[in-house]
C-alpha cells in the first residue's frame, strides 16, 4: 500500500496550471499516450490510403500530399483528444482558431478547391493521362494530373495548365473514357438540280472507301439529307473512328475525297447566290441605257 500510495502521490503532483485546470504528472502523461496512440494510428492509416492509391495508378507526390492532409487532420483531432483528457478549456482556442480558419479559407479558397478536385480525380479515375478530351472549345490530350492543376497539350504542340476544379466543375467530353470511338461529320450540299440517286451513292462508296483506313469496322457510315436550304440541298456524311486525336486529318481527307468523287460524277457543289429578276419596264430602260452608252 505504501508503494502505491506513493505513485498516486507522484502522479497527482501538479507540475503547472494552464487557466483553471492543474496540470499533473497523470495528465501529462495521458496527453503523451493519446499523441502516441494518434501518431501511430495516423501512421497505418496514411500507409493504407498511400497503396491504395497506388493500386490505383496515383502518382507518388499525389499520395503523398493527400496523407499528408489526413496525418494534419489526424494529429489536430489527436491534439484536442489529448487537452479534452486533460481537463483543459480549449473553448477559447477554438474561437479563435475559426477565426483564423474562417480568414484563411477565404485567402485559401482556391488552393483548396483545386486541391480537393485533384483528389477526386485521381480516386475517381474519370480523366486520366492520356485520354482526349474536349475542354472550352479545345480538343487536348492530357499529359499530366497533378495535385492543384493538370497539363494538357493541344495539337499544335502547346502545353497548357489547366486547374483541377476546372475539370470537376465544368462539362468536358471524354472522347476516351471508355473506348476511343467517335464520329465524324462532314456537311456539303448540292444544287438543286441534282440527281439525289447519285449524289447518295457517291457520298456511301466514298464513305466505305475512307472508312478502310480511318473508321471502325462493325460502323457503318452515316449518308443523310440534312435539310433543305436557301441554295442548296445539304447533305451530311459521317464515319466512325478509333482516333479522335486524328479527327481533323480524318476530316480534312474526307473532305478532300468528296471533292474528287463529285467532280469524277459531275456532282455540282452548291456555294451561295443571289438572282436578281427585273421587271420588263426597268429591263428595257437598261438595255436602252446600255445601247446609249455603246453608240
Amino acid at each position: 500500500m505504501g508503494f502505491l500510495s506513493s505513485v498516486k502521490r507522484v502522479l497527482d503532483q501538479q507540475l503547472f496550471s494552464i487557466g483553471d485546470a492543474s496540470i499533473t504528472v497523470s495528465t501529462l502523461a495521458t496527453v503523451v499516450l493519446v499523441m502516441i496512440i494518434t501518431v501511430s494510428v495516423s501512421r497505418l492509416v496514411r500507409a493504407i490510403i498511400a497503396r491504395a492509391m497506388m493500386r490505383r495508378g496515383s502518382r507518388p507526390e499525389v499520395a503523398a500530399g493527400v496523407t499528408r492532409l489526413v496525418h494534419y487532420v489526424m494529429i489536430l483531432a489527436g491534439v484536442g483528444v489529448a487537452f479534452a483528457a486533460a481537463g483543459i478549456d480549449i473553448g477559447s482556442l477554438f474561437t479563435a482558431g475559426a477565426i483564423f480558419a474562417v480568414g484563411l479559407g477565404f485567402a485559401m479558397q482556391n488552393i483548396a478547391q483545386n486541391f480537393v478536385a485533384g483528389v477526386i480525380l485521381q480516386t475517381e479515375r474519370t480523366i486520366r493521362p492520356g485520354d482526349v478530351l474536349g475542354v472550352e472549345g479545345n480538343i487536348v490530350r492530357v499529359t499530366d494530373i497533378g495535385i492543384r492543376a493538370s497539363i494538357v497539350q493541344t495539337r499544335d504542340g502547346e502545353d497548357l495548365v489547366i486547374p483541377n476544379s476546372t475539370l470537376i466543375q465544368e462539362t468536358v467530353k471524354n472522347y476516351t473514357l471508355k473506348n476511343a470511338t467517335v464520329r465524324i461529320r462532314v456537311p456539303v450540299g448540292v444544287v438543286y438540280g441534282s440527281d439525289m440517286a447519285l449524289v447518295k451513292q457517291t457520298l456511301t462508296e466514298t464513305a466505305k472507301e475512307i472508312s478502310q483506313k480511318w473508321a471502325v469496322p462493325d460502323r457503318e457510315p452515316l449518308i443523310a439529307i440534312r435539310e433543305f436550304g436557301d441554295n442548296s440541298v445539304n447533305w451530311e456524311i459521317g464515319i466512325w473512328m478509333d482516333n479522335p486525336w486524328e479527327w481533323r486529318p480524318a476530316i480534312s481527307e474526307l473532305h478532300e475525297a468528296v471533292w474528287w468523287a463529285f467532280k469524277a460524277k459531275g456532282i455540282v457543289i452548291a456555294f451561295p447566290q443571289l438572282d436578281v429578276h427585273l421587271d420588263p419596264p426597268i429591263a428595257a430602260s437598261l438595255e436602252r441605257i446600255s445601247t446609249r452608252g455603246a453608240n
